[in-house]
């Protein structure tokens, strides 16, 4: 089973890809106060639900959510058409870091996603790209709430740099021409919310569906469960920034 289809699986139960509450989610969003005609941009849409409840919040709004899952965009494109969005929002399937745009945004959001570029520094240099002077960008990241011990590393492949402190978080968005204007920490109960939903959804289909796949599923749910209950917990932490472009 790839990894697409596990995660498609895994968000079944908390479409929001990240530890983001619904209420938190709908504060950042409506603090963007967008205007009539205004155009946002989702890199690393998944199944859409920040793009989707962006485009409920504004109605004069226009979206466009770019992802390489074709399952989480055909989830996405079920929800628009249930929702009576579809007409105001186009998906494409390619990698964030290929997407092409002819006119710039007002707002882009790339939350949980910045492997897509390769790093918090890039992303914030490509979606800079994509915004209008003035514009505004929503980014979440993980960022080290304690110091790592090396077993953690070890266990999520990752290096001491791989994120920074809170203020460090900040301050590496800040230096590619931003502003913070709002943010929102993720709660421990966020996060709890999120990795039981995670590993419930998978475990729930795999004793569904007994078999290789079921086995698969079941084997993914364990391992970041045990990942997460026995390494990251209390350590990682999670961040969402309202960013202003400044130039």
């Amino acid at each position: 089973m790839d990894r697409q289809t596990i995660s498609a699986i895994a968000h079944l139960d908390h479409p929001v890809a990240a530890p983001v509450s619904e209420p938190h989610l709908d504060r950042l969003l409506a603090l963007s106060k967008l205007g009539t005609g205004a155009r946002i941009l989702d890199l690393g849409c998944g199944q859409a639900a920040w793009t989707l409840r962006a485009l409920e919040l504004f109605p004069g709004a226009t979206a466009d959510g770019v992802d390489v899952s074709s399952s989480a965009l055909e989830a996405a494109a079920r929800n628009a058409e249930g929702g009576g969005l579809a007409d105001r929002i186009r998906l494409h399937e390619k990698p964030a870091a290929e997407f092409l745009a002819a006119e710039p945004y007002d707002l882009v959001l790339c939350v949980g996603s910045t492997h897509a570029f390769g790093g918090l520094t890039a992303t914030m240099e490509g979606v800079r790209r994509f915004l209008r002077p003035g514009g505004l960008a929503l980014i979440g990241e993980g960022f080290w709430e304690a110091p790592p011990a090396p077993s953690l590393l070890t266990l999520l492949d990752a290096t001491p740099d791989e994120y920074a402190d809170l203020p460090g978080t900040v301050a590496r968005m800040e230096d590619a021409g931003f502003r913070v204007v709002y943010g929102h920490t993720s709660e421990l109960a966020e996060w709890d919310e999120y990795e039981w939903s995670w590993t419930g959804s998978l475990t729930r289909w795999a004793l569904d569906h007994p078999g290789p796949d079921g086995d698969a599923a079941l084997a993914a749910a364990l391992d970041h469960r045990d990942m997460w209950l026995n390494g990251y917990r209390g350590v990682l932490g999670f961040v969402t920034l309202l960013l202003r472009r400044t130039d």
